[in-house]
């Protein structure tokens, strides 16, 4: 394990993007900055934190022989850990909200974004951007984010709760490395946001509609059972949870 701390940095995921560029990176390797001026979060979002409040990192893993088509289960294995760190430290009515935000109740506590690069068919390398909310207890006009200070009234060390989860981390990465794909999408399922319950989402035309998440498919796709019965894919630039 390497670890590079910086004051600041546009985003660590571009920091090691340019890294890869000009020198070898070790398997592992952690970027961890207390301020990203460009942070991104899923399909181009900007990540809103306030400096040195929150931990704001990348890895950069090396997954041998992956196969791409597998990518569903390198999402999972990230969010199952950061679950479990988080559940560990006792945050209340935790769930996993496809794919891969981390709420408590109905509020983001944590985002993640995995960026890959491909060499034929395998992930040569992944880059996972983590954005925990730990210290931070104003989120201006976001009404849907909380924060471990909010949720547990404490004031954390940054620098030991990044090490405490890099340990869920590495100990999920190995599960992954074993094969174990039915135990962590089983794992998954069990904490996914509203599986089982009808819910309102809007389509990128806008339109509304009521369904049922029932799970996720082999290509990391929500599977929604439409009010008529019948089961629909869809996949993340396709459809928006309103909650």
């Amino acid at each position: 394990m390497h670890i590079i701390k910086l004051n600041a940095t546009d985003s660590t995921n571009q920091y090691l993007k340019n890294l890869l560029l000009i020198k070898p990176v070790e398997d592992f390797t952690i970027v961890v900055a207390e301020e990203q001026t460009k942070a991104r979060g899923q399909m181009g979002t900007s990540w809103q934190s306030d400096v040195g409040k929150n931990l704001t990192f990348s890895v950069l893993k090396r997954l041998g022989e992956f196969p791409v088509q597998n990518q569903y289960y390198l999402n999972i294995t990230v969010s199952l850990a950061v679950y479990a760190f988080l559940k560990a430290l006792q945050v209340p009515n935790l769930s996993i909200k496809w794919p891969n935000d981390i709420l408590s109740g109905s509020q983001k506590i944590c985002g993640i974004l995995i960026e890959n690069t491909l060499q034929g068919q395998l992930i040569k390398t992944s880059i996972i951007g983590i954005g925990l909310n730990v210290n931070q207890t104003d989120f201006h006009n976001l009404f849907n984010a909380t924060s471990l200070k909010l949720l547990l009234g404490e004031k954390y060390n940054l620098e030991d709760l990044l090490y405490r989860l890099l340990e869920e981390l590495d100990y999920y990465f190995k599960l992954l490395k074993s094969n174990s794909f039915k135990i962590l999408e089983n794992a998954y399922l069990d904490v996914l946001f509203l599986k089982g319950k009808i819910s309102k989402f809007q389509e990128i035309n806008n339109e509304t509609f009521n369904a049922t998440i029932v799970g996720v498919s082999y290509e990391g796709r929500l599977i929604l059972q439409l009010q008529d019965g019948m089961l629909k894919e869809y996949n993340l630039k396709e459809i928006k949870l309103l909650y």
